[in-house]
């Protein structure tokens, strides 16, 4: 006799919401690699930009904050299913593999450099060593746990004003817990590493997302988890146009009044991303959670299409960094670039020269092809995933 297949119970408006912001992943990456000036201008600067590429970048914020947030939600929902030791357990083993992934397969998919000359530690660290810090502290109540998220992603910016100190140099630690310099930091010769993703803040966005996911509980009726997310969400976003507004706390990097209302407003959005500030999460998380309210009970095509991606995130994250980079491996070798063309002091990416790239026309539509091309891979995962109940795929 065969097993019987049982099948996972996951919640419709989380999945579709990851989905989402998945499929949004993949337009900034693929903007990385295609863009024509993806590695010579900031899409952000009101100076040098314009509208269609600021919105192409801005909207792009979503996806980190969420996926994070998302990730710390997840986790409260084995709640019931497994004990807090059990919990602690898997997430120590996780967050330490998801590092591990970070440094070999997702720094392999970034560069095809088989050297590994350069690793940067991206969100699959962050939410790797989050998980790390989040294994120790299981234990704790869920309001607690939520209150800590709270604190941090209130507070860390305060360590801006020590940053900002004349003569302030931020070592190793430094820039792993909190700031972000693109700092080579050599292990071996030739071979090192850069921390894009400073794991403090994403910490307290990861916490955050736990202490919401009691919400998603059983006994958490649809009206009150509803009105919860819409209040919260609200009021995160009150916080970031009042606080941004005030342009004294918040963020690094205050606004100014630029010639043309337009450049003004691109100005106050652009908040820090690298590492995540307050206002940033702001900006990001509150108008996140109105959405997923708004999913609860929501059910088309789209949505369903949008679940499937956002049912295997990690498989279809190191995916679509692989069909990406080799999708511009070939248009590298089709614009008429050649061997002496692969590396380049200038991009850590083999096949990626700086003056490489199309108009961002062509970026949406290497962007659409890609996600269609991982739907079905996707999908027949996800039914795997669903029906089968293997160890290993707790960890892809």
């Amino acid at each position: 006799m065969q097993p019987l297949s049982i099948p996972r119970e996951r919640i419709y408006s989380v999945d579709v919401l990851r989905g989402l912001v998945m499929i949004l992943m993949a337009l900034d990456h693929t903007r990385d690699f295609f863009h024509s000036t993806a590695m010579t201008q900031d899409p952000l600067d009101v100076q040098t930009t314009h509208p269609m590429l600021y919105i192409t970048r801005w909207i792009t914020h979503f996806c980190a904050p969420v996926f994070v947030f998302l990730s710390g939600l997840s986790v409260q929902l084995m709640n019931g299913r497994k004990t807090s030791k059990e919990i602690s357990s898997f997430l120590m083993k996780r967050g330490l593999w998801l590092i591990l992934v970070e440094i070999t397969l997702v720094s392999f998919a970034l560069s095809f450099n088989p050297l590994m000359n350069v690793v940067v530690l991206q969100v699959i660290w962050a939410i790797g060593i989050s998980f790390v810090c989040l294994a120790l502290l299981v234990f704790l109540p869920w309001q607690v746990i939520l209150g800590l998220g709270l604190l941090i992603t209130a507070s860390h910016n305060l360590l801006n004003y020590v940053e900002a100190k004349p003569g302030f140099e931020a070592g190793l630690w430094w820039q792993l817990m909190h700031q972000t310099r693109y700092t080579f930091f050599e292990y071996l010769p030739g071979h090192g590493f850069i921390v894009l993703y400073p794991f403090l803040p994403w910490l307290g966005i990861m916490l955050m997302g736990y202490g919401f996911g009691r919400f998603f509980q059983a006994d958490v009726g649809t009206v009150q988890r509803k009105r919860i997310l819409v209040a919260t969400g609200i009021t995160m976003m009150v916080v970031f146009v009042v606080v941004r507004w005030l342009n004294g706390y918040g963020d690094p990097r205050p606004w100014a009044s630029q010639p043309h209302w337009a450049a003004t407003l691109g100005d106050f959005m652009n908040v820090q991303k690298y590492p995540p500030s307050l206002m940033y999460a702001c900006a990001t998380l509150g108008p996140a959670l109105l959405v997923l309210a708004w999913l609860e009970g929501k059910k088309s095509r789209f949505t369903d299409i949008a679940k499937i991606y956002g049912s295997v995130p990690f498989f279809y994250y190191i995916l679509h960094f692989y069909l990406i980079h080799l999708l511009c491996l070939i248009m590298f070798f089709v614009s008429g670039y050649g061997v002496n063309d692969i590396a380049n002091p200038q991009v850590p990416f083999l096949f990626r020269p700086p003056d490489f790239g199309y108009p961002l026309g062509t970026v949406y539509l290497v962007w659409i092809g890609v996600v269609a091309l991982l739907y079905p891979l996707c999908k027949r995962y996800a039914a795997y995933k669903q029906t089968h109940r293997k160890w290993w795929l707790s960890y892809l």
